[in-house]
């Protein structure tokens, strides 16, 4: 019951509503209505219920006064009075508030009538707007149009004309494009920049070379075949990790490393310098390295995707004798192997990678000329080396291999070597009949023009175009030494084909690249095979008698000497087949002879 009454002292009239509560609380169903001439209205909530006739008016106490509280902005204030209406206008806000509780149920959780005709109102608008349909938009300017039409035009048209191009064309687009990014990478701390190449190289975001090296640069070393003489030297991808992206780049061979027994950090940051204007880099890492463990689980994994390819291709097995391509692909891996900076026996570290990792790799290589290792230099000298080269011989012999053989076993040494010290390293190499020299690591001495930057005071070994004269006379040197008996692997300050091609003509039979890369990234390779190939159109004859000059032989005697090698390889592996032929034949005539006896006994 909620009171009415159109003024003070009067007997109050009401309005019996009756509330009943079906699906939901707030559905009410209006009993009777008995409205006098003038009412005051109220409004109902859902939580009201019946108030009592208000008592006589007392005035409060002075004392009340004081104690009175103001209410709090927290409390209820009651529910709210209405202007005063007539009796018809009464009823209509109690049928129009009846007919919103019924139809949506919204007017009774607490919403005055006033709010109730609010959202009629904003009902009839949406409403209306619905009917009217969905709100235009106001077209883009004409030329933003425009302007996106083109590039989805250019775009279209690149896609179509690159899917339709030639592949090599692409391909040399792709190779220039890096150049673009160079000056990106001339921003960056030089070490994070390293790093961040080798990742992209791990993840294919590099350039990859599908177009077929000539065929001028081809060669066969150690029973395999390299497509080009031009690899990529240790220290570039010291834990394996880029194997594949780097050889799909264009190298003939990838050398990883140097690869330690334990994982160490190596030596404090920063360690590795920029001499921008010389092309050269400083550098002290230490052999910072994974560890064996590791490197084997990369190299592992790359080798069994290998295995995979072959015995999944279509294609038939060759009968030559040259084994195509390497464990790693279609390229040839080397792995480079390094002592613990902490470790007092370098001899075991050795033998353990070799253990380890020389299932994996094509050929192996002894790092012995780190200038950044305490007292690895030391194994330089003529016994120290021999005893070493002989341990890991044994080593590598000792294990089982299949019908390719074991790696080949490189020494890669310093370029700050003595005479006397060049003479032992060619007697050891010859005497032990060691498969290759690497000529050569860094250097601790600053050559001009590299001595007078402000950063040549750094401790560390030196690469880069200041180190070609010195690598590229111990290459000479080591040459005539050796009688070009040994296949020699020319590295240091390589930059441009034009000093690829004096390396070969010094003496080596390949050649890698370090700090060059860095600085001209992958467009670098295209660049060197192309000029390359220029300069040795005139094919290996003259590479052969630049190399005799060198020794005073005439290029006729090193051919003749090459055939015959080669005539007495082809009779020595038929007499080998007559042997195995003469043997198989005495044992089954032996087997017959037995049954024979047998059956007469």
């Amino acid at each position: 019951m909620w009171r009415t009454g159109p003024r003070r002292g009067t007997k109050p009239q009401f309005w019996a509503v009756q509330p009943i509560f079906h699906a939901r609380p707030d559905s009410l169903i209006l009993s009777s209505l008995k409205p006098s001439s003038s009412c005051f209205c109220l409004l109902p909530t859902p939580t009201q219920s019946r108030r009592r006739p208000r008592r006589r008016h007392r005035p409060p106490h002075p004392r009340a006064l004081r104690r009175r509280r103001r209410p709090s902005p927290l409390s209820p204030a009651g529910p709210p009075r209405a202007a005063p209406m007539s009796s018809s206008a009464a009823a209509l806000a109690w049928r129009r508030s009846l007919r919103d509780a019924l139809l949506r149920g919204s007017a009774w959780r607490g919403a005055p009538a006033a709010n109730s005709a609010a959202a009629r109102l904003a009902s009839t608008a949406s409403a209306s707007e619905a009917a009217a349909g969905p709100k235009k938009v106001p077209p883009p300017p004409r030329k933003g149009r425009l302007l996106t039409g083109a590039m989805i035009g250019l775009a279209i048209a690149g896609g179509a004309y690159v899917s339709t191009a030639d592949e090599a064309k692409f391909c040399g687009w792709l190779f220039k494009s890096t150049q673009l990014v160079n000056p990106l990478f001339a921003l960056l701390d030089a070490e994070f920049a390293h790093r961040l190449a080798v990742t992209a190289a791990s993840h294919g975001f590099v350039p990859r070379e599908k177009r077929p090296d000539p065929s001028v640069l081809g060669l066969e070393i150690w029973g395999r075949k390299f497509t080009n003489p031009i690899g990529l030297a240790a220290g570039f991808d010291k834990n394996a990790e880029a194997v594949e992206g780097l050889l799909g780049m264009g190298f003939g061979f990838v050398e990883v490393g140097s690869v330690t027994p334990l994982p160490q950090e190596g030596n404090p940051k920063p360690r590795i310098f920029r001499l921008r204007e010389h092309g050269a880099v400083i550098n002290r890492c230490g052999f910072n390295s994974e560890g064996i463990v590791v490197v084997a689980k990369r190299l592992g994994a790359q080798h069994g995707k290998r295995k995979m390819e072959e015995t999944s291709s279509s294609t038939s097995p060759t009968t030559s004798d040259v084994k195509q391509g390497g464990k790693a692909g279609p390229g040839i891996l080397g792995v480079n192997l390094g002592k613990n900076k902490i470790s007092e026996d370098a001899t075991a570290d050795y033998v353990q990678g070799v253990h380890t990792l020389s299932q994996y790799a094509d050929y192996l290589v002894i790092n012995v000329s780190s200038p950044n290792t305490p007292g690895l230099r030391k194994l330089q000298g003529r016994k120290q080396l021999k005893d070493l080269v002989k341990k890991v011989q044994a080593a590598r012999d000792e294990m089982q291999w299949a019908e390719d053989g074991p790696p080949p076993l490189l020494v890669k040494i310093a370029p700050d070597l003595s005479k006397q010290d060049l003479e032992d390293i060619a007697a050891v190499a010859l005497a032990l009949r060691l498969d290759g020299l690497i000529i050569s690591n860094t250097t601790i001495s600053r050559p001009s023009p590299a001595d007078t930057h402000p950063l040549a005071q750094e401790a560390g070994g030196l690469s880069g175009k200041p180190l070609f004269d010195l690598s590229t006379n111990v290459l000479r040197e080591m040459y005539i030494l050796t009688r070009g008996k040994i296949p020699l692997i020319g590295c240091g300050g390589v930059s441009s084909g034009e000093d690829a091609y004096k390396k070969i003509r010094s003496g080596a039979t390949l050649v890698q690249l370090y700090t060059a890369f860095a600085y001209g990234g992958p467009a670098l390779i295209p660049r060197i095979k192309k000029a390359w190939k220029a300069a040795g159109s005139t094919g290996f004859f003259e590479t052969a008698s630049s190399k005799a000059d060198l020794m005073g032989v005439s290029p006729r005697a090193i051919a003749a000497e090459t055939n015959l090698l080669k005539v007495l390889s082809k009779a020595q592996a038929s007499s080998n087949k007559q042997l195995k032929r003469f043997f198989a034949a005495s044992n089954g005539a032996n087997a017959q002879a037995t049954m024979v006896d047998e059956s007469g006994a």
